[in-house]
């Protein structure tokens, strides 16, 4: 996974997860599609199979999304008093696209993490 990353300068993780870009070289493109994995980075040539987020994405976004848009509905409720029909089409679309712009942002983070951290799935040494 990071046998050859001498060749390329070290890429933060946070940067490359917001620009949803390859952890080794920092170029290429993560995703195909919205949250789909390319196969590899076009690029550098990365292989991308070792990359498993896991429910971690998805967690982070119900945790910080859910939090964020109720905190602003009820101020918004509590202080501006608007009729339902506009909470319904104001915070519907608002979550939806925070949303997916987090599961995006914390997905290549982690991804990026974990190129970084050279992670593993966990075995048992029987030696």
């Amino acid at each position: 996974m990071g046998d050859d990353a001498a060749m390329f300068a070290p890429v933060e993780p946070l940067k490359a997860g917001l620009s949803a870009c390859c952890p080794r070289c920092g170029q290429g493109r993560l995703f195909d599609g919205v949250v789909k994995l390319k196969p590899a980075c076009s690029n550098c040539g990365l292989d991308y199979s070792f990359a498993d987020s896991g429910d971690g994405p998805a967690i982070f976004v119900i945790l910080i999304a859910d939090c964020v848009m109720l905190g602003l509905a009820l101020w918004t409720e509590f202080n501006l008093h608007p009729p339902i029909w506009l909470h319904i089409l104001l915070w519907g679309p608002l979550t939806i696209g925070l949303s997916i712009w987090l599961l995006r942002t914390i997905k290549a983070t982690l991804i990026a993490l974990q190129f970084r951290n050279n992670a593993r799935q966990g075995t048992i040494d029987h030696g």
